[in-house]
């Protein structure tokens, strides 16, 4: 993040609580639309129930919410940028065994983008049944359209949607806190719920009481969005928007358990307490503002898995794929693929719950394993980053688990109600995230380097060479080597072999991702004189590669500084065509048949390849596709047969 976005998110005005308000609490601000009914369920309505699950609710909020997202996660700013990949860059530098955790938790993020869409509008729709006439209405068809709507405008950026945003929430919020108050008012002797015992009293003495947690959990599922989008409105805006969000909330989930208190012991019967206690005038504009709050929680959930994905490529946990930048607002993307699989996610979903009780029943168990990844990642950044006293931290994180490990548990009879839809998506996701890391890995294992200074003399020679013809007079390679004079040997080969390339000068270009997310500057390193240049450009993870406008803006640079006498060459250009003449070159390998792989190797390696015919070609990555490319097609022999059974047969 640039210099002057960081200091307008740490300043707190109106616009930027407003923001905040309009990005970060969709999924949170719409929990009150679906978690008391969970809670409730099919059981009879009595104190135990309805003051126990409040009580739930509200330390819920306390610990998850508050404490280890607003105040501990949030201090886990990465320039400004937050995130579980945010983190893992913080703290990937103390430990070995974070790798895996962080897949874990990114692959059950995208898993709560199919389901959270769908539970959300569902919800909000379904109480147009209340409206007299509209009893039969069909739902899901409504549902369809609006959730279809709202991933086809992806394309076109949110940018003007998004500043109304603000708006809707803070009239949502305000609608929470003055129904959630109509009914206090009546009903005062609620408040009472708040104390823990409440809780304590419903998890040990009601029947099968530490199952409701499953119910509870609902009401934090968004606190991880939360802290995903720390970089679009700035740590100070979050925190102080939490307490009026937070107040909406409880106030809220009091109301409705008020309401509850009040119906005698009976049976919610398919009621949705939250509209139950509005005024009969006022459904009709509570369901639609419920709407609209349902489609800015499913905003919150695509632009922060877009988000998600860009990061991932960038630190080498995705496939490349098509990123798109449909405005000029800085970090606002928009990826293809990602929005399709998240719209059929949905779509499926939909169709196969039919009804948002049925989807709160699978809803929330992929999540607790991204809040228990957070948790573990969270160690190593208070232990190294803040430096607290390791006790303390031993005493954060103990409670911490405790509470996931019972939300874990208690969700986990959900996996047969559904659970395993986003659970399998969570499979699915951190299949791809696994394969194309650890594929990447071996691949790189297997490259072979060699010091470039042992062939300086004969590429030289080479490029002076007049006999052989000029091929271009900038030749430019993408090179994978971190150290100065390193260099892959398929690159000396592809210069010297067969019909070698003479060059004025040989680029070699240097891709360095850093752990700062809007990172972007160069260094230059003259490997032999006016020659052979090496240039490392170094990348933040949020950045998308322009190679070919870091290439022109860098040898311009040097041409306009009088640097290693590049001014004094005509670089190819002639009077018919006054542009650089310059190529770049790009490798393009496929395993070779000569393998004879290990299982374990063999099955990640041909998943990896298998993986990168759907992913974008490095031309596009690289942004190279405006650029005069040769590609290379390159077999790569990791693991030679070792003992060949060949014998001559001789004719007689």
């Amino acid at each position: 993040m640039d210099s002057s976005t960081s200091s307008n998110f740490s300043k707190v005005t109106v616009a930027t609580l407003l923001i905040a308000l309009g990005i970060i609490y969709g999924d949170i601000g719409t929990s009150p639309l679906y978690t008391f009914k969970a809670i409730i369920g099919e059981r009879k309505i009595s104190e135990m129930l309805v003051y126990g699950g409040v009580s739930c609710i509200f330390w819920t909020l306390l610990f998850q919410t508050t404490i280890k997202y607003v105040w501990i996660t949030l201090k886990a700013d990465n320039d400004g940028e937050g995130g579980v990949f945010s983190l893992y860059s913080l703290v990937k530098r103390y430990g070995k065994k974070i790798i895996l955790p962080t897949m874990i938790g990114a692959s059950a993020l995208l898993a709560d983008g199919i389901i959270t869409p769908a539970v959300s509008v569902t919800s909000a729709v379904e109480g147009l049944a209340l409206i007299p006439g509209l009893k039969e209405i069909r739902i899901i068809p409504i549902v369809l359209v609006i959730l279809s709507v709202v991933f086809f405008m992806q394309r076109f950026g949110t940018e003007k949607v998004g500043k109304a945003f603000g708006p809707i929430m803070l009239i949502w919020f305000s609608v929470l806190m003055a129904l959630g108050l109509s009914q206090i008012f009546h009903y005062p002797d609620v408040i009472k719920a708040l104390h823990p015992r409440y809780a304590y009293e419903l998890l040990a003495n009601y029947p099968h009481g530490f199952w409701i947690l499953g119910g509870v959990f609902l009401c934090t599922t968004g606190a991880e969005a939360l802290y995903s989008d720390l970089g679009h409105c700035g740590r100070k805006n979050i925190r102080y928007t939490w307490i009026f969000v937070k107040t909406s909330l409880v106030i809220n989930y009091l109301g409705q358990s008020a309401w509850l208190m009040h119906q005698g012991s009976a049976h919610l019967h398919n009621k949705n307490p939250f509209f139950e206690v509005m005024p009969h005038w006022f459904l009709l504009p509570g369901i639609i503002l419920s709407t609209i709050a349902a489609v800015v929680a499913s905003q919150a959930l695509i632009t922060g898995s877009f988000t998600l994905i860009n990061e991932a490529i960038n630190l080498n946990f995705w496939q490349k794929v098509k990123v798109k930048q449909p405005s000029e607002t800085k970090g606002q993307i928009y990826i293809p693929s990602v929005n399709l699989t998240l719209w059929l996610g949905c779509i499926f979903v939909v169709y196969y719950f039919k009804s948002s009780t049925a989807m709160e029943a699978a809803y929330g168990l992929a999540i607790t394993l991204a809040m228990l990844s957070t948790t573990y990642l969270l160690y190593y950044f208070m232990k190294y980053k803040l430096k607290w006293n390791i006790w303390l931290v031993a005493a954060i994180l103990a409670v911490f688990f405790t509470i996931e490990m019972s939300f874990f548990i208690a969700n986990i009879v959900k996996f047969k109600d559904g659970g395993y839809i986003t659970l399998l998506a969570a499979i699915l996701f951190f299949f791809v995230m696994y394969i194309s890391y650890y594929g990447r890995k071996i691949n790189n294992k297997y490259i072979k380097f060699v010091d470039i200074r042992n062939h300086t003399p004969l590429i030289n020679t080479l490029s002076e060479d007049t006999s052989i013809p000029k091929y271009t007079t900038h030749l430019i390679y993408l090179t994978k080597a971190d150290r100065t004079f390193d260099i892959e040997e398929k690159i000396i080969q592809s210069i010297l072999d067969k019909k070698p390339k003479r060059a004025d000068v040989y680029w070699f270009f240097h891709i360095n991702r850093t752990n700062h997310p809007y990172t972007l500057d160069y260094e230059v390193h003259e490997i032999m004189d006016d020659k052979m240049i090496r240039v490392v450009v170094n990348i933040g993870f949020r950045i998308q590669p322009r190679t070919e406008l870091y290439f022109f803006k860098i040898i311009n640079e040097l041409i306009a500084n009088k640097e290693l006498n590049l001014h004094l060459k005509d670089n190819g250009s002639t009077v018919y065509n006054p542009s650089i003449d310059f190529k770049f070159v790009v490798f393009e390998k496929y395993i070779s048949a000569e393998n004879e792989f290990a299982f374990t190797h063999g099955f990640i390696l041909k998943a990896y390849f298998f993986l990168k015919q759907f992913a974008l070609k490095d031309v596009q990555a690289f942004g190279l596709d405006k650029s005069d490319v040769l590609i290379e097609h390159i077999p790569i022999v990791y693991q030679p047969v070792k003992k060949l059974t060949l014998r001559r047969r001789y004719i007689h």
